[in-house]
């Protein structure tokens, strides 16, 4: 076992105390984070749509491999940071490893199981579409694995921002468009900028609450090699792109302004952490951010399909 473990955490260790309900393995699955999981499957299954490719089987199937991935991801975390002694101070949910509520092995278990759900999923999926999609979800999963595990964790060295927009956003919208319709268009690639976005930035806020002890355990995330004041002033940029991005798509097709109707939850988020909100009060940031991407991806994601609808006929495919 190594050597980071808390004596806490020992102690409970030794006394075979582990008292971890199912609803605390659900909690520490994260759902607050789901929406990370969703809006990028939404987002893309949308710009398929648009251009009459929509398929709903294979959208289901690209649903459970970005849900089982940021399912496996939150428990990953939960084990790497707890074995390390990271999470010992931390705010913010429970921990089910730093916290000695469950043994260690138990969480990676969780993890593995998620992402064998991806994995499985994936395969279908990619049989369905295009095999080196089989590749492409490896690398997914092996990304979720050392974003806080091995020696050398990458999200520990302050990239994993970048790795939440590219697999978030940027694998995510697109592949999810591509394994529908067979290829990627300029509206898949905005939307998966968008949604990539927002998604790095609700991980940001979460480091920058965390900064104090991120500091102390040496974890030096994009947010403790910044600073807070950049940080929160990437948060702000980060949050808001979306809605830029929606001016440029309303160019190609007028009612994707729809998405619009996020703008509220996103500037509450924003001004939260620009006034300097710190510790739990950042807490809320996490929800309102993704409440905002999910409700602005469910809106681009209609008014595309309206517009799929009246220029390409009928776009749901049967689910084979």
């Amino acid at each position: 076992m190594p050597a980071a473990l808390s004596a806490g955490m020992m102690e409970a260790m030794t006394t075979d105390s582990y008292s971890a309900t199912a609803r605390d393995f659900y909690d520490a699955a994260r759902p607050h984070t789901w929406a990370n999981a969703f809006a990028p499957v939404i987002a893309g299954t949308g710009a398929a749509a648009f251009f009459g490719s929509a398929h709903l089987g294979r959208a289901a199937l690209a649903l459970i491999v970005s849900w089982a991935l940021i399912v496996g991801v939150n428990y990953a975390n939960d084990y790497s940071d707890g074995i390390r002694g990271t999470d010992d101070e931390r705010t913010g949910p429970t921990r089910l490893t730093a916290s000695g509520l469950a043994a260690p092995e138990h969480v990676k278990a969780a993890a593995f199981i998620a992402f064998f759900v991806a994995a499985v999923a994936g395969i279908i999926l990619a049989l369905m579409s295009a095999w080196w999609l089989i590749v492409l979800g490896a690398v997914c999963i092996a990304a979720a694995w050392f974003y806080t595990g091995g020696s050398n964790p990458y999200g520990y060295q302050g990239l994993g921002e970048i790795a939440v927009f590219i697999f978030f956003g940027l694998v995510a919208v697109m592949g999810t468009e591509f394994s529908q319709a067979g290829r990627v268009s300029v509206v898949g690639f905005l939307c998966a900028v968008a949604v990539g976005s927002i998604s790095a930035a609700v991980n940001l806020a979460n480091n920058i609450r965390d900064i104090p002890t991120d500091t102390v355990a040496r974890k030096n995330t994009l947010a403790v090699r910044l600073g807070d004041a950049k940080s929160r002033r990437l948060f702000a940029a980060l949050t808001m792109l979306p809605f830029a991005l929606t001016i440029v798509l309303a160019f190609m097709y007028l009612p994707t302004l729809a998405a619009l109707l996020a703008l509220p939850l996103a500037l509450e988020s924003v001004l939260k952490v620009v006034r300097g909100a710190q510790g739990p009060a950042l807490i809320p940031v996490l929800g309102l951010n993704g409440k905002a991407m999910l409700v602005w991806s469910v809106a681009t994601a209609i008014a595309l399909f309206v517009g799929g609808s009246m220029w390409n006929g009928g776009i749901y495919y049967p689910l084979a």
